[in-house]
């Protein structure tokens, strides 16, 4: 991470530029039982596949408003950075029916329908399956974005000083994001190369995304983000502790 990261998007490429083959993000769905682990490589280029199909196929305009109705999930993260890419808002959990664009997940295509702009939907199955029959009213996330261009690139610069977040009704702005969630990675123990974050809160809050995603990028370590963790006794708990090499922990 440099000094002059001043979005969530230049945090994402200055950590490619440093070392593009370790861990990311480290997904679990104890649910499920889904294992996933993307390397800054792999999540950087589903950043770039994601922002191309919201630039483009989706026709988002910096400034613009997309409606996240997703969970803490490792495809909720690629989301989260490919609207830093374009210079778009992400409002987490955000009102559809004021949003330009809506994406969202099991559960929640009823209350995207809200939204009278584009609206993709995410299966959230393992492996990024795609629907037998996509929710009407979406496009399936899983057949738009393997065909986008691995490399993006904005038609214009993304103004660090504007809105970029909006989680638990607060707005933030790409450089508040970067200064906050460098502010988190010390009160998170994330000290640089190597930190490994466990992360089983709801991205509902500052607090859980910021654990979530933004404090391990902005400091160079990793998450191992885990949804239905309360399905996990603790012996798997400790044991997943350690099999993944995690130096903190944020429940």
């Amino acid at each position: 991470m440099t000094a002059i990261d001043r979005t969530p998007a230049d945090l994402l490429r200055s950590a490619l530029a440093a070392d593009p083959g370790r861990p990311l993000v480290t997904f679990y769905d104890d649910a499920t039982g889904e294992r996933v682990e993307l390397s800054v490589a792999t999540f950087a280029n589903w950043v770039a596949k994601t922002a191309n199909l919201l630039q483009g196929e989706l026709g988002a305009e910096p400034g613009e408003r997309v409606a996240l109705l997703l969970p803490a999930h490792w495809q909720t993260a690629v989301w989260l950075l490919a609207c830093s890419s374009v210079g778009v808002v992400a409002e987490i959990g955000g009102d559809a029916g004021g949003a330009d664009h809506v994406v969202a997940g099991p559960g929640q295509f009823e209350a995207g329908l809200a939204c009278s702009g584009e609206r993709v939907a995410l299966s959230l199955a393992p492996l990024g399956r795609r629907f037998a029959q996509a929710p009407a009213g979406y496009a399936d996330y899983a057949v738009e974005v393997p065909g986008q261009g691995d490399v993006f690139r904005p038609y214009g610069p993304v103004d660090p000083e504007s809105a970029a977040l909006v989680v638990a009704g607060a707005e933030l702005s790409g450089a508040e994001v970067v200064e906050r969630a460098r502010a988190d990675a010390g009160a998170l123990a994330l000290a640089g190369p190597g930190a490994r974050l466990l992360s089983a809160l709801s991205y509902d809050t500052w607090d859980g995304v910021s654990a979530g995603l933004y404090a391990p990028l902005a400091s160079g370590g990793s998450v191992v983000l885990c949804r239905n963790l309360d399905q996990l006794g603790e012996d798997a708990l400790a044991k997943r502790i350690e099999s993944e090499r995690v130096t903190s922990t944020a429940r």
